[in-house]
């Protein structure tokens, strides 16, 4: 069975879909304002990645992935570029579209955009009103008062009382409070607006998110899925929001995923190490880029460098190497073989795919090692799972910087890998470091993760 690590529990926990035999998931897309980066591109392939094997697992998937086309940054640059909002917002959502077409994310079955959401949105807004959760200031914004719902911080872990007011709440002396948040923004000269029981004005940025899920999935749905930073306060906010205008339960699953990290720092714009996924489809196929993403477990911090994406594209060709000198051909994944069903105990261990990633590896080194054709096909099937080998090999690895003998090199290197991990399940451990420090000796080290054995060239 699917284990899920649950946000909203803090812990992993039995999928159980609302209605079985199918899952509804709403993931927060992009604010397109700008191109996607490095942050975009892992939400992007984890969601995409997730959706693929709940459908694989045999789920009827509904995916929707939003986009936000209006809110204070996009105003301030279509003003900078001299641009319509629309023209600005047009141009990146066609950017975002190749970007994750280069990337092999598929498109989700409704991609919502928030200014064709409103008239949910003023619904959602007067439902709150009506429930005493909602009230407009003298400034003319209606704000959502965050004392009065019960349950606020349950998914963040937050105490209100903690909660200060400038942390990354705005304090307005328009607000009741300082931790109200702003659900109905009233008009200002030169921004866009649309009428309302409140006068005319623009919706905040968390209603939209509670109007567009609630409408496409229901009141009520399995998963929520964004990027940690959005944990707190925008999917908090969520909750409070639906829960207190519907008067139920909002999500089931809440799943976030790490933060991405530029030689151990948080990637952002301030610090200068910020990169979009045009800078690094540059220098890297894009299929490296997604396999760099998914090498990684989708909650742990991924840390960009060029080295790491180098190894990326090293174990990438390793992959496609074993499958050059074989006869593919297109057969279902049979669940029943010993490496198949490894693959599906990782995947539904919380969408475990350093695991999944062993497994393939694995496969790999059977394939150097003679077993070809049947395995050959589990390899290429179950990489397709996670949008990987989708290839000719031939035309990857042409494309692929390699030198003359790599491919041998490469399935040499990884058949004595094979032939260590033989020697270490039979407790042969003198065999083992004999493989070893051959392979040292030739300038390949070893290095032994809970995920298996990858290598490097000293």
């Amino acid at each position: 069975m699917l284990k899920i690590y649950n946000s909203l529990a803090r812990e992993k926990q039995s999928f159980v879909p609302i209605t079985p035999g199918s899952v509804r998931i709403y993931v927060c897309g992009m604010t397109v304002y700008d191109y996607c980066h490095l942050g975009h591109a892992r939400v992007l392939v984890v969601f995409d990645m997730v959706q693929r094997w709940l459908r694989a697992s045999g789920l009827q998937v509904t995916y929707v992935r939003n986009i936000t086309d209006i809110d204070d940054k996009i105003i301030k640059r279509a003003l900078e570029s001299k641009q319509s909002i629309a023209e600005l917002t047009s141009h990146f959502i066609a950017a975002m579209d190749e970007d994750a077409a280069l990337l092999g994310v598929e498109k989700p079955d409704h991609e919502p955009r928030a200014t064709a959401y409103v008239p949910q949105m003023l619904k959602l807004i007067e439902a709150l009103e009506k429930n005493g959760l909602a009230y407009q200031a003298p400034n003319g914004d209606v704000n959502f008062s965050v004392r009065k719902f019960p349950g606020y911080g349950q998914l963040s872990g937050k105490s209100i009382d903690d909660l200060r007011a400038g942390e990354r709440v705005d304090v307005d002396t328009g607000k009741d409070d300082p931790l109200d948040f702003v659900l109905w923004k009233h008009a200002r000269e030169g921004e866009p607006s649309w009428a309302s029981p409140w006068g005319d004005g623009r919706p905040g940025w968390h209603i939209e998110c509670s109007a567009m899920s609630s409408d496409l999935l229901g009141q009520h749905f399995d998963i929520h899925g964004g990027g940690q930073d959005l944990q707190f306060p925008h999917h908090e906010n969520e909750i409070a929001q639906s829960e207190g205008a519907h008067q139920c339960r909002f999500v089931n699953y809440w799943m976030h995923n790490g933060f991405v990290r530029v030689a151990d720092e948080k990637m952002s714009k301030s610090l200068g190490n910020f990169f979009t996924i045009r800078e690094i489809v540059k220098k890297y196929d894009p299929e490296v880029l997604r396999f760099f993403i998914l090498r990684a477990h989708y909650r742990s911090p991924l840390n960009y460098s060029d080295s790491h994406l180098d190894d990326a594209r090293q174990a990438l060709t390793r992959l496609y190497t074993a499958l050059k000198t074989v006869d593919l051909t297109t057969t279902p994944v049979d669940w029943h073989e010993a490496h198949a069903q490894r693959f599906s105990q990782a995947m539904n261990d919380d969408f475990n795919t350093p695991e999944a990633c062993a497994v393939l590896f694995d496969l790999a080194a059977e394939i150097n090692r003679g077993k070809s054709r049947t395995l050959a096909s589990q390899l290429r099937g179950l990489a397709g799972l996670l949008g990987l080998l989708e290839r000719e090999p031939q035309v990857y690895l042409q494309a692929a910087p390699s030198s003359d003998g790599e491919d041998e090199v490469i399935a040499r290197v990884e058949s004595l890998i094979a032939d260590r991990v033989a020697a270490k399940k039979r407790k042969d451990f003198a065999a083992a470091d004999r493989i070893r420090a051959e392979l040292l000796a030739a300038g390949v080290v070893l290095e032994d993760g809970v995920a298996g054995t990858s290598w490097r060239r000293s």
